[in-house]
């Protein structure tokens, strides 16, 4: 779905001319390479060993330090050429072991040279601890100051190349070359500047399956988001039960049948929708493993315009739903043990928006859900996420005055706006079994937003 800005930067008249154009961002597609190779894996922390056998069993090359300043020796400027030829494909900079201020300078001295040979849609991961989990005072403050590199890393980045941080809690490798290997992939195309807390949960690094045999079900499936999330997740194996209000039914069966799912007509504010949810799964596929509460409506105003069934009904759909509907899902008979939970937040329930106050008290009290509800579950191997679209273009941007879109599609580090498929790729990879290690995390498909990145 080209917006107008793209659609005329890239018309040949705006090539002849010289206007700046916006890079087409690299998305998963099957069959297709994890990354581009080489790959440099550097830092000497626990984890680079892992991250360097699970990419060569992939077939994607890596290379060390050494290789890298040698075809880095000339380069000015962290510009690539038209051509990539040369280049590297992504970063990984692991900084595990760095327990104290002098060691942040190999961010400095690893990272600049590898920045200036970075191709198109490169990627930069860097891997380090938990502050929270690190008894020492100035080893838990170098980590710390990791999210700082990788924050303002993002927003130096061009061409659609991304930081992100991923910080483990312990020492088991598999959930952490997990993260790695998303942020590395297509998946992660419209990911910039994000952390993501990894636990000390055994999970394979690597499944062949992803999610075959899994059952899935996605709120607000008939359209937008919710659509495209039922397409990546039947596309990675998934038998989906796509579920909408009766108004949207015609839509429904469409996607549930381009799928291969069943659909069920539901209102997910009735007292017994959960009940109906687990019926439908356990009745027609057999069980339950995966939920998405992806469905969510806006009634924009400012909040001194705010009339209650404007207020009462966002709050109502947008979070009393979903716990409500958790109540039976997680009952005995309803989500199995391992299974999981993602739900579909906002950069407005993390930052605000103005003339949303109703919509950032829903989308934030979903964050306070995933953390609190990620704890509870925790002991039945359930995950408990979220992830967080900034401006991602559907039929309900696409409405937005002119102005205020083409504002809102630039004020990210990519300088563009997301597809729904961008947030159905974190979805999916929220929902694998690669993704054990990962709860109570909130992850943001915004670009890097500038509001509340």
């Amino acid at each position: 779905m080209p917006d107008l800005f793209t659609t005329l930067a890239t018309s040949p008249v705006a090539r002849r001319v010289g206007v700046p154009q916006p890079t087409r961002l690299r998305r998963f597609a099957p069959g297709e390479p994890l990354c581009d190779s080489p790959v440099l894996v550097a830092g000497g922390g626990a984890f680079a060993g892992a991250v360097r056998d699970h990419l060569a069993s992939l077939g994607v090359t890596t290379v060390d330090a050494l290789e890298v300043a040698e075809v880095a020796e000339g380069a000015v400027d962290g510009t690539p050429p038209v051509t990539d030829a040369g280049r590297l494909g992504a970063v990984v900079l692991d900084l595990s072991d760095a327990v104290d201020l002098g060691d942040l300078d190999r961010l400095r001295t690893l990272g600049a040279p590898a920045v200036r040979r970075l191709a198109r849609n490169a990627r930069v991961v860097v891997v380090g601890r938990d502050p929270d989990t690190v008894t020492d005072l100035e080893a838990a403050v170098t980590q710390r100051a990791l999210e700082g590199f990788v924050r303002s890393l993002g927003k130096e980045l061009r061409h659609g190349a991304t930081a992100n941080l991923v910080l483990a809690q312990g020492d088991r490798p598999d959930g952490v070359v997990s993260a790695v290997a998303f942020f590395l992939s297509g998946r992660s195309a419209y990911v910039d500047g994000q952390v993501v807390v990894v636990g000390d949960t055994p999970t394979p690094a690597r499944s062949t399956t992803l999610l075959a045999g899994q059952v899935a079900v996605v709120t607000g499936a008939a359209r937008g988001i919710g659509a495209d999330i039922a397409r990546v997740l039947a596309r990675d194996g998934a038998r989906v039960v796509a579920v909408d209000v009766p108004s949207a039914g015609q839509a429904l069966a469409a996607v549930a049948n381009e799928v291969g799912g069943t659909a069920l007509q539901l209102d997910i504010t009735a007292p017994d929708a959960g009940t109906r949810i687990v019926e439908h799964a356990r009745g027609r596929h057999g069980g339950l493993d995966v939920v998405v509460h992806n469905a969510g409506i806006t009634r924009d105003r400012l909040l001194v315009n705010l009339d209650e069934q404007q207020w009462s009904s966002v709050v109502a759909v947008n979070l009393r739903s979903v716990l409500r509907m958790n109540e039976a899902l997680l009952a005995e008979g309803g989500l199995g043990d391992g299974g999981r939970i993602v739900c579909v937040s906002s950069i407005a329930g993390l930052a605000g928006n103005r003339g949303q106050t109703n919509y950032a008290v829903s989308k934030a009290g979903v964050v306070g859900l995933v953390h609190a509800l990620s704890r509870r579950v925790a002991g039945r191997g359930i995950t408990v996420n979220a992830v967080a679209p900034g401006f991602i273009e559907t039929e309900m941007t696409a409405r937005i005055p002119f102005a205020t879109r083409e504002v809102g599609r630039r004020m990210n580090s990519l300088q563009q706006a997301g597809l729904p498929l961008d947030v159905a790729e974190a979805v999916c990879w929220l929902a694998q079994p690669t993704s054990g290690a990962v709860t109570g995390q909130v992850l943001r498909v915004c670009g890097q937003s500038l509001l509340g990145a």
